[in-house]
């Protein structure tokens, strides 16, 4: 049994070694337990997004399901107006439908995706420096208004919605 407490010593001790080896507390120098967004920014606005489409409503999902992963994915807090570290605010360019596939015969949509395209800016109101700035920005989903299914546009809307969300929250990452 003495054997073996050194061998196992030896075998803990390198186990930590090679533990820590892929560990940073900079995540550009490697896998970090942080967080990788900016530790600099306590705070954030997002005032409701503009709608320059005809998709009445959109603009209030959207903005909804910015916060939602915000909060669910940042250290900061949502808060309003100009009291906040930063603001996000955006546009709805575009929402754009496609059919994807027909029934034959009849030529009825079996398949449609939605793309919602925005442009967005983050503003440090401390300083006033752009942090993050994108055109043309989008995310594109799938729904089955075929019948059998009879998904309503709604369904692809809130896919894209989501997707845009993640995405936009991802953007506001700190720089690596």
């Amino acid at each position: 049994m003495r054997r073996l407490e050194p061998a196992l010593g030896v075998l803990v001790f390198a186990a930590g070694m090679l533990a820590c080896s892929g560990c940073a507390s900079d995540p550009s120098r490697g896998y970090a337990w942080g967080s990788t967004y900016s530790g600099n920014v306590q705070s954030i606005s997002v005032p409701i997004f503009k709608n320059q489409t005809h998709a009445t409503g959109i603009e209030t999902q959207l903005t909804e399901a910015i916060v939602k992963q915000i909060q669910r994915s940042t250290p900061w807090v949502v808060t309003v107006g100009r009291s906040a570290d930063t603001t996000l605010q955006g546009t709805i360019t575009d929402v754009e439908f496609d059919r994807l596939s027909v029934t034959r015969g009849s030529g009825l949509v079996q398949e449609q995706a939605v793309r919602v395209e925005i442009r967005f800016d983050w503003m440090d109101n401390r300083t006033g420096q752009m942090l993050v700035s994108r055109e043309r920005f989008s995310a594109v989903s799938v729904f089955v208004p075929a019948r059998g299914t009879g998904e309503r546009a709604e369904i692809g809307q809130r896919g894209a919605i989501a997707e845009l969300a993640e995405d936009v929250v991802s953007e506001l990452r700190a720089d690596w």
